[in-house]
């Protein structure tokens, strides 16, 4: 971001005349791809799957190749290539921990929502005891963030996942998980999932399918400020340059900050026909567009903060505070708070420039599709994977609820690592046999499923681990 305002406005300006010419060209043409501008009215069509018949076959075909397996000769298998269990060393001393099968059977127990209890009875080789204290000692959130990137840039890594996307875009959305009454302040009803309490837990996935960031956050809160804090706070999440979100991860805070640190925000915005465009010169118009218009861009509000306005982009950047926790500070007083003005003046310059870009932009639409599809689908794993307690989340305190997440997500990250690796292996014996691998249906293939893999039963141990 430019260090004078008037540069940025300037910028600002050209692009908006130039995007408000092409949409005014589109809309008087009808050429709008998927809609159309009627008397001042937006209309807009829902957007068409694109997925080639013979993709579902050759998935279909792709995962019957592929190993039966149980969990934990899984976790073995990725561990002695990732080497994610180094991450969890000793609290007082760093050491890593040496008790492997007993560290797994921990974060199985979390990732599975077991227990330490449970998974004490059904494994072949600790104790309760033995596994609390390698909890106590060993497990903690960023001993998980660290596991965790560790899968995720070996996943990368994998031939495979070249055909999913490059590790630039990702899509977060929130997963609702039903808790106990009784705890902290997480626990509270969202009338959307039911009458039940519950927590949400918003998660990052990049195009690649790696959960690279996840977050415990409450069950009624707005989920767009914490957009930014998987972005930020993780290395997978400083390589994005496509972010997209549903209608709940949308807020003129969140278009204006995302667009000062350089990432291209693209929420899929549900009532989009209703959303007005704010222009700097609203007189100057073209007369397809007037009935879209919103008001006037405060161009004095945002030369005046100008300074404030990069020392808090600055301040989320540096980490001295998560850029949630500015966020709601922001969209907590906006009237008193001529900051929290000035951001959404930003804000609705960058969202007016994007619904254009939008309504233009078919692919654009098509990739945040695909993109939210991912999240939705990752979803999916997740509940599978959470068997334990009715997949209900017991625990009271946030910092336990925290760890249920995390080894939930973690998990679900070593399982998409090993399906790549061994999709790619189904697709090289697939091309061997003349069959039809081409990128183009390969692009249409998830490391999501679980059915080839055994989660339940006792936990069993290879002597030789």
């Amino acid at each position: 971001m430019p260090f004078e305002p008037d540069i940025w406005l300037a910028d600002r300006k050209a692009r908006m005349s130039d995007a408000l010419r092409r949409l005014a060209r589109a809309a008087k043409a009808g050429a709008i791809p998927g809609g159309s501008i009627e008397d001042g009215v937006l209309k807009i069509d829902r957007l068409t799957a694109a997925v080639p018949e013979e993709a579902e076959a050759m998935v279909l075909d792709l995962y019957k190749r592929l190993p039966e397996i149980r969990v934990t000769d899984l976790l073995l298998e990725v561990d002695d290539e990732v080497g994610f269990t180094e991450a969890f060393t000793h609290l007082h001393t760093g050491v890593p921990c040496k008790d492997r099968i007993g560290l797994l059977n921990v974060l199985l127990a979390e990732g599975l929502n077991l227990g330490l209890s449970k998974m004490a009875g059904a494994t072949n080789t600790h104790d309760y005891f033995q596994l609390s204290r390698l909890s106590r000692w060993h497990v903690e959130g960023e001993a998980m963030s660290r596991a965790l990137a560790k899968v995720i840039e070996a996943q990368s890594a994998l031939p495979m996942a070249r055909f999913w996307g490059a590790g630039q875009t990702a899509s977060s959305d929130g997963q609702f998980f039903p808790t106990t009454r009784q705890g902290e302040a997480m626990n509270l009803i969202n009338a959307k999932y039911g009458q039940e309490p519950g927590l949400k837990a918003y998660t990052h996935v990049s195009d690649q399918f790696g959960p690279f960031a996840t977050q415990t956050i409450p069950a009624t809160v707005n989920e767009a400020p914490y957009i930014l804090d998987g972005l930020l706070m993780t290395g997978a999440g400083q390589n994005i340059r496509e972010q997209y979100a549903d209608t709940g991860g949308f807020t003129d805070h969140v278009f204006a900050v995302t667009a000062l640190l350089g990432f291209q925000f693209i929420p899929r915005i549900r009532d989009l026909p209703l959303k007005r465009l704010y222009l700097f010169d609203p007189a100057a118009c073209p007369k397809e567009l007037k009935g879209l218009i919103g008001g006037k861009i405060k161009e004095p509000l945002v030369t005046a903060n100008w300074p404030d306005i990069l020392r808090s982009a600055a301040t989320m950047v540096a980490g001295v505070m998560p850029p949630s926790q500015l966020l709601r500070k922001f969209a907590a007083y906006p009237r008193q708070h001529e900051l929290a003005l000035a951001l959404r003046e930003i804000g609705r310059v960058e969202r007016t420039l994007f619904i254009i870009d939008w309504l233009l932009d078919a692919d654009m639409q098509r990739r945040a599709q695909i993109g939210l599809n991912k999240g939705e689908a990752h979803h999916a794993l997740k509940n599978a994977l959470r068997i334990g307690r009715q997949g209900e989340i017991r625990d009271r305190s946030a910092e336990g609820q925290h760890f249920r997440m995390a080894g939930l997500n973690l998990l679900a990250a070593i399982i998409i690592y090993w399906n790549t690796k061994h999709l790619g292996e189904a697709v090289t014996s697939r091309h061997r046999a003349g069959l039809d691998c081409s990128p183009g249906l390969l692009a249409h293939i998830s490391p999501l499923g679980w059915a080839h893999i055994l989660l339940t039963g006792e936990y069993r141990w290879p002597k030789r681990a």
